[in-house]
């Protein structure tokens, strides 16, 4: 877990400084913006595999760093922020955060998120010579590829995730909270929605009619499943 490399976007001192201390005190490489245009540029140059991101920025919106980080990125993304309204926490999921925390924290708490989010992701990134073939879909999990119908198609790492999910469990429907605990791991902060917002960008991009599908199923009552 040591030598990571986290990028803190935190615009009030105290809390940039104490995180960034007790990440360096657990072993991980970190640097701190203040603002989001400093964030996006520090990103480019020090490359970060996690981000811990404020929404509350100078300079350019929390989302609008989020939206920006992603283009270049699929670095898991923090969620840091006073608000609490559920509003601004489904903006996020939709987004594509990782994990969403709101203030006051404990640090601890966010130690074990960060940890637990790198874990997550070098079992992800591992080598397996796992080939899963259902239907006409294809997913390589060594090489973290997918062809549907013949064509490769490209997904982002919890599209991926999620379709493997499915994949192994081919015509078995799966609940929401099950898809949630086997994709992304136990949070507090992340709601069967997520599995939604989710399921709806990985239909967008291997059904022929997303509003008509044939591959990713809806079971009524229950949550989704790989067509037989």
């Amino acid at each position: 877990m040591k030598g990571h490399k986290i990028l803190v976007i935190e615009d009030e001192p105290a809390i940039a400084e104490a995180v960034a201390y007790t990440l360096r005190q657990e072993g991980f490489v970190v640097e701190t913006a203040s603002d989001g245009l400093v964030g996006l540029a520090t990103a480019a140059s020090f490359a970060p595999e996690l981000v811990i991101l404020d929404l509350m920025l100078p300079q350019m919106d929390g989302f609008d760093v989020f939206r920006a980080l992603r283009k270049r990125s699929d670095a898991p993304i923090i969620m840091l922020t006073a608000k609490v309204g559920e509003s601004d926490r489904v903006a996020g999921i939709e987004l594509g955060a990782d994990d969403y925390i709101t203030k006051p924290f404990f640090m601890r708490e966010l130690i074990a998120r960060v940890k637990m989010i790198l874990r997550r992701l070098a079992r992800a990134n591992a080598p397996e010579g796992e080939i899963i073939i259902a239907g006409d879909i294809q997913i390589d999990l060594g090489r973290r590829e997918t062809m549907v119908a013949g064509k490769p198609v490209s997904l982002t790492p919890k599209e991926f995730g999620l379709l493997a999910c499915l994949a192994r469990n081919r015509g078995r429907a799966l609940t929401r909270s099950i898809i949630l605990e086997q994709v992304w791991g136990e949070s507090e902060y992340l709601d069967e929605h997520t599995v939604d917002v989710h399921i709806r960008w990985l239909r967008q991009k291997t059904e022929a009619d997303p509003a008509r599908p044939k591959r990713i199923l809806t079971v009524r009552g229950v949550g989704y499943k790989l067509g037989d």
